[in-house]
């Protein structure tokens, strides 16, 4: 039995939540296009994200560990997998359209540039004369620009939703940024958007906090006074002092699943509360309707705090981000310098987009490997 496009549609209406977003109400794409005959318009804009060059260069780019440190460590793409696997269990649980909500976290990091946040701080820094750097506003870039994959249009030509929740990830900010003015900045996101950021924040919470106890740069017990890691190991009657690694996995497993619980049913909680009934109505809300229970919000603060005090600024991590500021740096200077050794493609961006934003871009595209090997090539050349 066949399923086309019209029958998905009218399972996908009968079977989500009255206030979840339907891909049968789409705002549509930015350029006219026929749909695919057996996917969704939202199937479609994920399978556009999965293919693109962006996200498989996720796979080489930093989380917290540098690629070359170890493979067990997650990189950007399992994060983003993660994130997605997340997203996805919380939109199904609340009956919010789940494909949307994970073409939403598939896209959220893929403007990110090689070395994580300190590779992404250097290249703000480098273009702070010439409107500074940000990985959200460059995923946006991406799709809506930098890749080529069309003779009829630039980017990926995604739906509107999908773009709306690409550029409101930040779900309790006051106002958004100049490129969201198309994507009514005076509104909360779609509940969609709002699943996939919160599982972000979720994800990486609990998964660097584990790649920092594989690590050793932390210690089971220099959790001992988080009041979330308290509750957990009591609960599991774990022994900080002496944790293996299988106690190591079960924690952060029920950590995941304790978070993942609890945001599911405060924001049940909250869409009951708030009586909504279709996905403008949730556009509407003065306040999100996705997140944590007040303690276990304040938890999650707690843990972020620990993780940036004692993780990112670990002396072994200020060393990376010294290395990457060095790479990032004698890259960008080597390039303005010469820029005829960039590819002609990337030369050919010049005049639209200025030198600056060209060496930017092709930079925050590379990953950490290609980076370090490209730096080895301008400037130790011999050694090679």
């Amino acid at each position: 039995m066949l399923f086309p496009r019209q029958k998905l549609l009218e399972r996908e209406d009968a079977s989500l939540a009255p206030y979840a977003t339907r891909s049968s109400a789409s705002r549509g794409r930015a350029h006219p296009e026929s749909e695919s005959e057996y996917r969704t318009p939202f199937q479609k804009d994920r399978d556009r994200i999965l293919h693109t060059t962006a996200f498989r260069r996720l796979e080489y780019k930093t989380q917290v560990f540098v690629n070359s440190e170890g493979d067990y460590y997650r990189t950007r793409l399992t994060h983003t997998l993660e994130v997605a696997q997340v997203a996805r269990s919380v939109a199904v649980a609340l009956g919010a359209h789940e494909t949307l909500t994970e073409t939403i976290a598939l896209s959220h990091d893929l403007g990110h540039s090689p070395f994580g946040h300190a590779g992404e701080d250097a290249l703000n820094a480098l273009m702070v004369d010439h409107g500074g750097f940000d990985h959200n506003r460059q995923t946006y870039r991406i799709i809506t620009e930098l890749e080529t994959r069309y003779r009829e249009f630039s980017g990926l030509n995604l739906c509107w939703e999908t773009l709306e929740g690409i550029v409101k990830h930040d779900v309790d900010a006051e106002s958004y940024p100049s490129y969201a003015q198309m994507y009514e900045p005076q509104l909360k996101p779609s509940l969609e958007a709002q699943i996939a950021a919160l599982a972000d924040g979720l994800a990486y919470n609990a998964h660097d906090l584990d790649d920092g106890l594989r690590a050793g740069l932390l210690h089971p017990a220099q959790l001992e006074d988080l009041p979330l890691w308290k509750v957990l190991t009591e609960k599991l009657e774990l022994d900080c002092s002496k944790m293996s690694e299988l106690e190591r996995r079960i924690a952060i497993r029920e950590l995941l699943g304790w978070a993942i619980s609890d945001l599911i049913e405060e924001s049940e909680r909250r869409l009951q509360e708030s009586g909504v009934s279709s996905a403008a109505q949730v556009r509407a809300q003065p306040r999100a309707l996705i997140a944590h229970s007040p303690r276990m919000a304040s938890m999650m603060l707690e843990l972020k705090a620990f993780l940036y005090q004692n993780l990112y600024h670990h002396p072994s991590k200020m060393q990376q981000t010294f290395r990457a500021e060095y790479f990032v740096e004698g890259l960008f200077r080597a390039y303005l310098k010469r820029p005829q050794m960039l590819p002609h493609n990337v030369q050919a961006r010049f005049q639209s987009v200025g030198l600056e934003r060209t060496v930017c871009d092709y930079i925050a595209g590379m990953t950490d490997r290609y980076a370090m090997e490209e730096y080895g090539r301008l400037y130790a050349p011999l050694e090679r």
